[in-house]
């Protein structure tokens, strides 16, 4: 049985069918078919034709228009991501060098020359960095990248994509915002990087992080903005103890030893961070941080202009109270001594910043040696972090200052007017 109930399409011949065939009636078939067809077409044209005057009079009687139009309104013509990384990576990278740090040779490291006097190259690699060339003028390149990467160097040398390495010469450096400003000879230097705006970011943006990761220069790393203001605690003199804390950008875009100081820009090919630091923990991968753009140019600025960024200066050196609470016999684990503080609190005062020793305007206003700071200008101060972030984002040099503190358990206060630190302090 067919699933169908015409012959058209049925696989049944009938018997009328095999008549007319023994009768020699192919052409009558063959009319049969014929007019089948001529059926079928004036129907599909018929229902063409309907559907056209149909649509035309619900038209308006106008042809509809096909434009390509953007995802986003006012959005830029889509480009393939790869593209646009690849664009971006060949705008940036040119203007991207590696840094070596050049240390002075410690003894029984010298090279012996043969006449036993050790007097060949005194210098040896320290370490390894990134910096990019962000202006030219007046004959020289000048260069942005981290104070970790150039400090302590006896010399610093900048590595060009081309392979051409040059002497760099430190314009100054600040190791509270980790930046650092180089020059070197503009000789040849056809490109410097485009400085973008931070403040754009936003999270899930994709970026690359371009540098100079574990030695192997020029190279090119790509991820996303996981968090726009992360705060970093960070330990400025590498003693294990938190004194600052830093704002930056997070990304997964890898950021390996070496790749400090490089580029992560975006895919306009624009610099919006200066990569920094990363987690570096078993089992963590993708987490690497990146100072603001927005935030570094103000401080290279001061650092072309003074060779330093200029900070209120208040003259104490200090201790976060609570170590030295947790560990009264001192913050190295040594016995107790006649050197180690005997101090004297109300039992409710167990944060505040410990004055190791005291200087210059704060010597002057009458701070000693012992005495905890608990505010300044009434604002609670937990530590040395508390202290400097109070001092450095919302005092000025040349304001007065008012410190509440405690002397032989007794609460007490005094004025102090901050000055500029001069190199010798």
């Amino acid at each position: 049985m067919s699933l169908f109930d015409d012959d058209f399409y049925s696989t049944r011949v009938s018997r009328r069918t095999r008549q007319d065939d023994r009768l020699g009636g192919r052409r009558t078939a063959g009319w049969r078919i014929f007019s089948t067809w001529q059926v079928a077409v004036v129907s599909s044209l018929g229902s063409a034709a309907a559907v056209a005057v149909l649509f035309s009079l619900l038209s308006g009687g106008s042809a509809p228009k096909h434009e390509a139009k953007p995802a986003l309104a006012n959005a830029p013509a889509l480009v393939e991501t790869s593209e646009r990384i690849i664009s971006a990576s060949e705008k940036v990278r040119p203007s991207v060098v590696s840094i070596i740090n050049l240390a002075e040779q410690t003894k029984g490291h010298q090279a012996d020359n043969g006449s036993g006097d050790n007097s060949g190259d005194s210098l040896e690699n320290a370490s390894l960095g990134s910096g990019v060339i962000y202006e030219k003028k007046n004959g020289k390149a000048y260069i942005i990248t981290n104070a970790h990467v150039v400090s302590g160097a006896a010399e610093v040398q900048a590595v060009l994509m081309s392979g051409d390495k040059r002497k760099a010469e430190i314009v100054g450096e600040d190791a509270i915002s980790d930046l650092a400003v180089l020059t070197i000879d503009s000789k040849g230097i056809d490109t410097v990087a485009e400085i973008g705006d931070s403040d754009k970011l936003r999270v899930g943006e994709m970026v690359i992080a371009v540098g100079n990761p574990l030695g192997f220069g020029d190279s090119v790393s790509q991820g996303i903005v996981s968090f726009l203001h992360r705060i970093v605690p960070v330990s400025l003199n590498q003693d294990g103890v938190y004194d600052w804390e830093q704002e930056v950008v997070q990304t997964t875009a890898p950021i390996n030893q070496g790749n400090s100081g490089g580029v992560l820009a975006d895919l306009n090919g624009r610099v919006i961070g200066i990569n920094s630091m990363k987690v570096a923990d078993t089992g963590v991968e993708g987490i690497g941080f990146a100072i603001p753009i927005d935030t570094v140019m103000p401080v290279v600025k001061q650092l072309i202009e003074h060779g330093k960024v200029l900070r209120p200066y208040m003259g104490v050196y200090t201790m976060d109270l609570s170590n030295f609470l947790d560990n009264p016999s001192g913050t190295d684990g040594s016995d107790p001594s006649d050197d180690v503080p005997k101090l004297t609190l109300p039992a409710d005062v167990t944060d505040g910043a410990l004055v190791l020793e005291a200087v210059g305007p704060a010597d002057e206003a009458g701070l000693q040696t012992n005495d905890v700071i608990t505010e300044l200008d009434g604002n609670p101060i937990r530590g040395t972090m508390d202290l400097r972030k109070y001092l450095y984002n919302r005092k000025a040099i040349g304001e007065s200052l008012t410190v509440t503190y405690y002397r032989d358990g007794e609460k007490q206060k005094l004025e102090l007017t901050l000055t500029e630190k001069d190199d010798k302090q």
